[in-house]
């Protein structure tokens, strides 16, 4: 075997654990969904070389709000048990991103503005600016809006209170 073919075999190994991780997940989910009675589709993908699930509704999703819950504490405890569900099922640490309703999609444009636009002011202020605290998912976006900035940014603190730091060039 060539390297190159080494490496797209490791390549298509990866994804076929991601889409089996995807389907572990989504079973444990239909089954979540089943037993709180609640109506939701399914849908399966692997972004950034990790697998994610989504639940989505044709009715408009008032009821996956509740699977969502305030800022969505709800839906981080159910990423957690998904992600334990994978983890036993496969033995392997997963990664899997849970999104209900669009919540995390809607979030992830809303902090990638927030980061733009910390960047924004460190540029122009030249001074490193303090955003409040955030859950790692939402520190991953805003250290990536920074990014595609051109600056850098840390976190810093202890959780639940860490928090990103946006700093000059």
């Amino acid at each position: 075997m060539t390297e190159g073919t080494t490496s797209a075999a490791a390549e298509g190994d990866t994804l076929t654990s991601l889409e089996q991780e995807g389907e572990i997940a989504a079973d444990y989910l239909e089954g979540l969904l089943d037993i709180a009675d609640l109506d939701g589709d399914i849908d399966m993908d692997v972004e950034a070389d990790r697998a994610a699930v989504s639940i989505i509704s044709d009715t408009g999703g008032r009821d996956l709000q509740k699977l969502v819950g305030r800022d969505g504490e709800v839906l981080e405890a159910l990423q957690e048990l998904t992600r334990l569900a994978v983890h036993r099922e496969t033995g392997d640490r997963s990664r899997l991103m849970l999104d209900i309703g669009g919540y995390r999609a809607k979030k992830r444009e809303e902090l990638s503005e927030l980061g733009a636009k910390a960047a924004a002011e460190v540029k122009s202020s030249g001074e490193p600016v303090k955003m409040k605290p955030m859950t790692p998912f939402e520190r991953k976006v805003v250290h990536d809006a920074v990014k595609a900035a051109g600056l850098r940014s840390e976190s810093e603190g202890e959780e639940p209170q860490r928090f990103v730091v946006v700093l000059p060039a």
